[in-house]
């Protein structure tokens, strides 16, 4: 892309960057005439360049940056018994309660079952929350889960080797013993796919049923500290981080 200085059409770059929450105006600038701003891959370094937000790539510091402002992400440390939908006829605790203070329509990007907490991912932006949940591009869950018994000092490799489920295998990309007990362990497990109960079957299957999971990280996005029924919006970073993630 060629970009053209002092363009009559397009926004300002600073502009674009201070409406997506980079900092302010003054800020944006600094960061443009320090060579950190790059827009589809070339750096710019002159405030006069104007960008169609909707056409272009922007980073500063090589993390992309999410520059629609009518897009709204959120992650949800979804409680435990809370169902994976915006409402329920049943009456089950639901999504909604969760997100009802945001004027935008935020739709949830797959699913946790009830009994299992943690990183759930809200958003209005149809072409992310698809491309997050559609298979063929494998973003990464990270899991922790208690189980019962005493796990082998071999069940990362079987895990890591494929487990056969009755809807086809399923690998963990990586796995890793946090603590034994005597009669509990607990096991990180990473995958690249989300079938319904996916770690549930995976580890029942190998022999340790699984007595609590919550899901630490979906992506770039991790739970960190946040406190059950917390939610909190996604920087301009994060969400770009999971655009690359999602291929887009």
């Amino acid at each position: 892309m060629e970009l053209e200085i002092h363009r009559p059409e397009g926004v300002r770059l600073q502009k674009v960057l201070a409406s997506a929450g980079v900092g302010s105006r003054r800020k944006c600038e600094d960061l443009i005439e320090a060579g950190r701003v790059t827009v589809n891959g070339e750096v710019v370094d002159q405030l006069g360049v104007r960008v169609n937000p909707d056409e272009v790539v922007i980073a500063v510091d090589g993390a992309r940056i999410s520059v629609d402002s009518s897009h709204v992400t959120v992650v949800l440390n979804k409680p435990f018994g809370v169902v994976s939908t915006m409402s329920d006829p049943q009456g089950r605790p639901a999504l909604d309660r969760y997100v009802s203070g945001y004027d935008e329509r935020l739709f949830h990007v797959g699913r946790l079952d009830a009994e299992t907490t943690g990183v759930l991912l809200l958003t209005n932006d149809g072409e992310l929350a698809n491309r997050l949940a559609h298979p063929t591009h494998g973003v990464s869950k990270v899991y922790v889960a208690k189980v019962r018994g005493r796990v082998s000092k071999h069940l990362c490799t079987q895990l890591k080797a494929g487990v056969d489920l009755d809807d086809g295998p399923v690998r963990a990309t990586s796995c890793t013993v946090l603590d034994l007990a005597a009669d509990s362990s607990l096991v990180q497990v990473e995958l690249h796919e989300g079938r319904n109960r996916i770690v549930r079957r995976m580890l029942d299957k190998v022999g340790h049923p699984v007595l609590e999971l919550v899901r630490t990280q979906f992506g770039p996005v991790r739970l960190g500290t946040m406190a059950p029924g917390e939610v909190r919006e996604l920087t301009p970073t994060e969400v770009g981080r999971l655009m690359d993630a999602a291929g887009m």
